[in-house]
């Protein structure tokens, strides 16, 4: 029984994580936004789509300006726009990639909660 849990705990961490695929995983959270959250992990999850959502949202909106920008602009100058452009788009995958660690490798959860992803008190 408690071995079904962590396994149902890996799964919804790895939901969670998919959520936060760069670039790909704005279509999984689009799909999670259209639903109504119910219970409390659905509401984490909507919480967590919608977070994903605005930084794919405004990565992408940022990418557009600077790309745009570089092909109007001299050369020199264009360079620099996309050189901020690499480093934008780096700083986005590596906020994605740390928020999945997190959310990966937090510790497992107590035996006696029914949360799937409720942690243990570091008290007892």
């Amino acid at each position: 029984m408690d071995r079904d849990r962590f396994a149902e705990t890996k799964l919804i961490r790895l939901r969670l994580c998919l959520y936060l695929l760069p670039i790909a995983g704005i279509l999984p959270s689009v799909w999670q936004l259209q639903q109504t959250p119910k219970t409390s992990l659905e509401r984490r999850q909507y919480r967590l789509s919608q977070r994903s959502l605005q930084l794919t949202l405004i990565w992408l909106g940022l990418y557009a300006l600077l790309w745009g920008g570089s092909s109007v602009l001299s050369d020199v100058n264009g360079l620099r726009l996309l050189y901020v452009n690499g480093l934008m788009t780096s700083g986005y995958f590596l906020v994605c990639l740390g928020w999945m660690a997190r959310i990966f490798f937090q510790p497992t959860p107590s035996r006696r909660s029914k949360d799937p992803l409720v942690t243990r008190s570091p008290l007892r």
